[in-house]
């Protein structure tokens, strides 16, 4: 299974054959110019919210590629409007997919899509399957209903989480996420996109450390093997 990290919240996933690619925000990232957002392969788009910073290249991607769009009913309705296929979930649900399964997880955050139309409830993914299994946490605040990852899914092999702080968790609260759903591998994101969300990348290092967990803060267009 390799991981590609795309800038901000957006993660290529390649497993079992396919491409998974989570909240694509490309061409609005300067820290993201390098990269050829029409040389991303995807089969399914997955995405956590509403927000710009998270779907700004969901059409221009999956009209090349034709991609399937999962995420809540209301963002599934939405690119539907445009054209775009999509599977709709919602919190606690799950379904299985050709590539494996998927859980819709809780996330505390907003939502609304770049029109202003109401985006749904935010939330993040688990996905498995013979090879991986990883959560996506989306933006969120730490909850406790991460405490249930572990107990309805299978043991994660790494989770991707929130760090930056101001719109989401910081460092602190990222490390007890990574306790609440039992997983020592923390690949970080939502960090120094902007402003609100640059972090000392050293004081996070530090405090995964000391708990005695691994942090991984991928540069862009940096590719990991799980």
């Amino acid at each position: 299974m390799k991981l590609t990290y795309y800038g901000h919240a957006c993660f290529g996933v390649e497993t079992k054959g396919f491409h998974l690619l989570f909240d694509p925000f490309i061409t609005g990232n300067e820290l993201a110019s390098a990269v050829d957002v029409d040389a991303i392969p995807a089969d399914y788009i997955l995405l956590s919210h509403g927000h710009q910073d998270h779907v700004l290249d969901v059409e221009r991607i999956a009209k090349r590629s034709g991609a399937k769009v999962i995420s809540n009913f209301e963002i599934v309705s939405w690119f539907g409007n445009k054209g775009l296929e999509g599977h709709p979930m919602n919190h606690g649900g799950k379904w299985n997919f050709d590539f494996g399964t998927v859980k819709y997880v809780t996330a505390i955050h907003s939502s609304v899509l770049p029109d202003g139309t109401y985006g749904g409830n935010p939330g993040g993914f688990v996905v498995w399957n013979e090879e991986v299994c990883f959560y996506f946490a989306g933006d969120t605040a730490l909850t406790t209903d991460m405490q249930l990852i572990p107990k309805l899914c299978p043991k994660l092999d790494f989770c991707i989480l929130p760090v930056g702080d101001n719109f989401t968790m910081g460092y602190e609260e990222a490390v007890l996420a990574a306790d609440f759903v039992d997983c020592s591998k923390v690949v970080a994101c939502h960090f120094d996109t902007f402003g609100f969300i640059r972090i000392d990348q050293d004081e996070v290092k530090k405090a995964f450390a000391d708990a005695g967990k691994s942090v991984i803060l991928p540069t862009i267009g940096q590719e990991l093997a799980f």
